[in-house]
């Protein structure tokens, strides 16, 4: 997420942060390159001006707080100035009212209306413990209609059918009505996209917003058209009165120039964004936690989030247990580590969110690539069960048979069985104590702390 962003605020706010004190130069060469690197991130020359003139303003001749060097002071500004750029807090969703409680999406096409439809609908039913309900009104796309009712089996949550012949208005009245009688706490309404703002595509739209008078209206655009996307969301701003926005494809954006420049612009708040494919990677957006992962420090809070809501927490303690008890670790235990990672958004989540991970070399980043976590399950489940007990047994010939059992090569299952030795002498150098050490080694990793304004 926002990689390219990242990688210029850390080189150039890792020079000032060694500077002895704060000068006009130095602000001025730092904010130069601070400019293009967000020009370059594709974030709209107005968001881009105001956001180097208060920077500027709050640096120069800034008292500097006792427990931060100056640049640290600097940094402490530059990301509080993101932060305020993004709109200072999430938005969570206004749902306090008499049930049900309608959220409208809206959206160009191709921008993940439907599946964001499908990963709110899951998160307000596992989450928030919502009975929710979803109906279709893209009676265009002879797709749309199907393509939601797939999703809703796989989350659990309720369907109202509905048909290309009929009117969108008719849908929607037809299922506020059911959702009415039938105790839903939610309803969401999914409508059609188009490949570009038309007056036809408008009028429809506030047809809908009328009969149905929707507490939410969630305009769904993705992050890779830049600041294309906040320029969008505004057009459609100006006729319908949007109360938030969801960025998809947040994870493939690497510049960050829609997140940066859509609250400005639009006035309207982010308030979830869509990380991955998979029907729970929909998350809230916390405009502090982003910055900090903008700047390299991390997301902790995040991660802490995703670990309590994605792993199992009984696996978890059997597999605690195991390890206190004394018994060796070996390729069961592994292979439900991996499964886990999966879980909680592979190696490239846990990354973004670890501190100081920014700082890792382009050579160690390009090599994180959650394809191997797939490939490596595959190669564990293509062992027998006495091959992961004892591990210490797969040599030569049991090897191959691996390898071609699972469609790989045996320098594949090599790298993995030296994958496990490292994990099974990290667990062994744990229970001897050696966690406060580890501990210690991580203890440069960890961002800076910012006392209290």
């Amino acid at each position: 997420m926002f990689e390219n962003l990242t990688n210029r605020f850390t080189r150039i706010l890792s020079n000032i942060s060694h500077c002895g004190r704060l000068t006009e130069d130095n602000i001025k060469n730092t904010l130069r390159e601070v400019r293009i690197a967000l020009l370059e991130a594709d974030v709209a020359l107005l968001v881009v001006r105001e956001f180097i003139h208060r920077v500027k303003e709050r640096a120069i001749g800034q008292d500097i707080n006792k427990s931060l060097t100056p640049g640290q002071e600097f940094i402490k500004i530059v990301r509080n100035e993101l932060v305020e750029a993004m709109g200072l807090k999430n938005n969570a969703l206004n749902l306090s009212v008499q049930p049900p409680a309608v959220v409208l999406m809206t959206g160009m096409q191709g921008s993940g209306k439907t599946t964001s439809l499908g990963k709110l609908g899951k998160l307000l039913h596992e989450k928030h413990k919502k009975k929710v309900l979803v109906v279709s009104v893209d009676v265009y796309r002879p797709a749309a209609i199907k393509q939601l009712e797939v999703l809703v089996q796989q989350i659990g949550v309720g369907f109202f059918p509905s048909d290309i012949s009929q009117k969108p208005v008719e849908i929607v009245k037809n299922a506020l009505k059911a959702a009415t009688l039938q105790f839903y706490d939610v309803l969401l309404v999914d409508t059609a996209g188009r490949l570009h703002i038309d007056e036809e595509m408008m009028v429809e739209i506030k047809q809908v917003h009328a009969v149905i008078n929707p507490v939410e209206t969630l305009f769904v655009v993705d992050a890779m058209t830049g600041q294309d996307a906040a320029n969008t969301a505004k057009a459609f701003n100006d006729v319908l009165p949007l109360t938030g926005v969801i960025l998809t494809k947040v994870d493939g954006d690497a510049r960050g120039g829609a997140a940066l420049s859509i609250r400005h612009i639009t006035g309207k708040p982010i308030k979830f964004v869509g990380i991955g494919e998979t029907i729970d990677a929909l998350e809230p957006f916390y405009p502090d936690r982003i910055a900090s992962r903008i700047l390299g420090m991390g997301d902790v809070l995040s991660l802490i989030e995703d670990i309590e809501s994605k792993v199992n927490h009984d696996q978890a303690e059997k597999f605690a247990r195991k390890l206190k008890s004394g018994d060796e670790f070996d390729l069961n235990d592994f292979f439900e580590q991996l499964k886990q990672m999966r879980k909680i958004g592979g190696m490239a989540n846990l990354v973004c969110k670890l501190p100081g991970m920014g700082q890792l070399s382009d050579n160690v980043k390009s090599q994180i690539d959650d394809k191997i976590l797939l490939r490596m399950e595959a190669i564990i489940n293509s062992m027998t069960s006495k091959e992961r007990k004892k591990p210490e047994i797969i040599k030569g010939s049991r090897k191959r048979r691996i390898a071609t059992g699972c469609g790989m090569q045996v320098w594949e299952v090599n790298r993995l069985l030296k994958q496990f030795d490292d994990m099974q002498r990290m667990m062994k150098k744990m229970k001897k104590g050696g966690m406060v050490k580890m501990m210690r080694s991580m203890k440069g990793m960890m961002p800076i702390r910012f006392p209290e304004n």
